[in-house]
């Protein structure tokens, strides 16, 4: 794909790169329906601090732009019931979650980064790895091979003809909820020497089984002293609406959290290290 020319500009300022004929919307799971309030016009920065500038085809950019569902609407689960902890978010990605227990807290991070390769017709830098370390890519998917998994061996078989489709990518995304997780997706990942180098798009994540992982949708800075604040969404489990998370630490700062939170991470229903830091080492 050809880029048109990479511009700055601030979150503030809602602009949504024009498509090209043929080309995925930017957020394509909203067939038809625009983006009304997002992130960046919905969640101002605090007092003396201005959103980080981002380039209007980057990742960073998607996902401060991300469509939120109305102010007050609650988290709901993949089972259509209200999850019990409603004290937990500001807001709600306009984002469907499925109807199956999959699409939890690895599995949204994987959903957005995916999302985003898929509206800008990068499809060869889909791709994740199962628990089993072996590599599902969406190009292999879409040319119609599926994987046969037995035990901790897959194999890849030509079983359909090619389709790059949306509904085929929702396809071959819920067999990457199916098989990866925490575990395979922080083996993925590239770690962040220092906390301070934070990017919108780093993923916060412990492995494990289960573990857990967030993700920055967004980034401020004080206009004086150049300190950083982020903004942090996640799913968990049961799989969730993806939301953006309250600061549990400090409710004048909330939801935006201190870049200088010391060595533990608290968030409302997990607890991080500052270690956790990791980003897609990737040019997209």
């Amino acid at each position: 794909m050809t880029f048109r020319i990479i511009a700055l500009t601030f979150c503030t300022l809602v602009l949504f790169t024009t498509n090209s004929p043929g080309q995925p919307k930017n957020y394509p799971w909203l067939g038809e329906r625009e983006p009304t309030t997002t992130i960046a016009t919905e969640i101002p920065p605090p007092e003396g601090y201005k959103r980080i500038e981002t380039s209007t085809n980057s990742f960073a950019h998607w996902l401060c732009h991300l469509p939120l569902k109305n102010k007050g609407i609650p988290v709901y689960l993949y089972n259509g019931t209200k999850k019990i902890n409603q004290d937990a978010h500001v807001a709600v990605v306009d984002i469907d979650t499925g109807t199956r227990d999959l699409q939890q807290c690895a599995d949204a991070v994987i959903r957005l980064r995916a999302e985003y390769l898929y509206s800008k017709n990068l499809y060869p830098a889909i791709h994740f790895n199962f628990t089993s370390g072996d590599e599902a890519s969406f190009t292999k998917w879409a040319a119609g091979y599926r994987p046969i998994v037995n035990g901790n061996k897959v194999q890849w078989v030509k079983r359909a003809g090619q389709d790059s489709s949306y509904s085929n990518f929702r396809s071959y995304l819920t067999t990457v909820f199916i098989y990866a997780g925490t575990y395979s997706l922080n083996r993925e990942l590239t770690s962040r020497k220092d906390i301070h180098e934070m990017e919108i798009g780093d993923i916060i994540i412990e492995p494990g089984f289960p573990g857990h992982a967030v993700i920055v949708v967004d980034m401020a800075e004080n206009k004086e002293n150049g300190k950083k604040v982020f903004l942090l969404a996640q799913s968990y489990m049961p799989a969730q609406d993806i939301h953006v998370l309250k600061n549990p630490n400090n409710a004048g700062l909330s939801p935006w959290y201190d870049l200088d939170f010391g060595h533990i991470l608290r968030t409302p229903e997990w607890q991080f290290k500052s270690t956790d830091l990791k980003y897609f080492d990737t040019e997209y």
